[in-house]
């Protein structure tokens, strides 16, 4: 007895065919995904601030959000998203990061950042530099180019005058809004960061933050932006993470790690891992935190009055925001 005829054979063929088909059909539609968050600092902005100003954030925030979106809608990775947001708010002088950076007791500026890549978990990142016009560049440059993760102070300037990185002079980074804020030694004020974590098309993962830190510093203070799993984080298998506030308190409680151990560890989604770390782990007005998954889900939980963030995803999410 004959089981296959040549015409039930062509059948098995057909449908074998429309399998592989719709499964790679599936496989695009998966890789088409994106997410990408930012944020320019928590903190306190009047609510009643002038219109200007307001629009003012928040048309740099749609700028910064767009440029990371291109990158990733054309497949570009998270690591350039990531990178070229953040060098475009370290050239803004609205943002506490690059241009535009808080003083240190002293009146100079001092300047912080770090990259890590969800893929293997390397990272880069400065400490302390004073003449890296952009310094998330050069973190990234510490991550690929040299077996180390962290160099601060005067030999990360003079790492980056090796490795070819714009130097500017100190004058360049001094804005007059920072040197009032200096003077009337505003320290509740700005406690603001800039971050960006994304999502590419190709499942990776990348997280970055850049600081000028705390207004009135004491020169050589660090806090948690060039700090991995204090202040920046990202792992393929779980989130990326990049916070904002009182970078002690961020260090303490190895905030951005924590996210991504209470998902891996204790199964929590990214907003309950995000939520919990924001409003448990730290005290009120301590800052806030963005993070994207693995699955392209998003969060960015803050427990200050305000948080200049952004959200864009492949799903056609656009949106940025200042308060709650």
């Amino acid at each position: 007895m004959k089981i296959f005829t040549a015409s039930n054979y062509k059948i098995v063929l057909l449908l074998i065919l429309l399998l592989v088909i719709s499964e790679t059909t599936y496989s695009q539609q998966e890789s088409s995904k994106y997410t990408i968050v930012i944020h320019g600092g928590a903190g306190y902005i009047d609510p009643d601030i002038e219109e200007s100003i307001k629009e003012s954030y928040l048309n740099s925030l749609t700028k910064a959000l767009n440029i990371g979106k291109k990158i990733l809608e054309e497949g570009g990775s998270s690591l350039d998203a990531v990178e070229q947001v953040i060098k475009y708010f370290e050239d803004d002088s609205l943002f506490n990061a690059g241009k535009g950076a808080v003083l240190t007791s002293e009146g100079t500026v001092e300047l912080d950042a770090s990259i890590m890549d969800g893929r293997d978990l390397s990272t880069g990142a400065v400490a302390g530099v004073k003449t890296i016009k952009n310094p998330i560049s050069l973190a990234r440059l510490v991550m690929e180019k040299t077996p180390h993760v962290l160099f601060a102070g005067e030999g990360a300037d003079k790492l980056g005058e090796q490795l070819g990185v714009e130097i500017v002079q100190q004058e360049y980074f001094r804005v007059e809004k920072r040197y009032q804020q200096w003077k009337m030694k505003m320290l509740e004020k700005v406690k603001g960061t800039v971050g960006c974590v994304a999502l590419d098309k190709s499942g990776n993962i990348a997280a970055g933050t850049s600081t000028g830190g705390l207004t009135g510093k004491m020169p050589g203070r660090v806090g948690d932006s060039p700090l991995v799993n204090a202040g920046t984080y990202a792992n393929n298998k779980t989130c990326g993470v990049s916070g904002t506030g009182t970078g002690e308190l961020f260090i303490k409680r190895t905030i951005a790690f924590n996210v991504s151990a209470l998902m891996e560890y204790k199964g929590m989604t990214l907003e309950q891992a995000a939520n919990e770390v924001v409003f448990n782990f730290l005290p009120e007005g301590a800052g806030g935190i963005i993070a994207v998954d693995k699955d392209g889900n998003f969060a960015f939980p803050f427990n200050t009055p305000s948080m200049l963030r952004g959200v864009a995803a492949s799903n056609g999410i656009f949106e940025v925001k200042i308060w709650k």
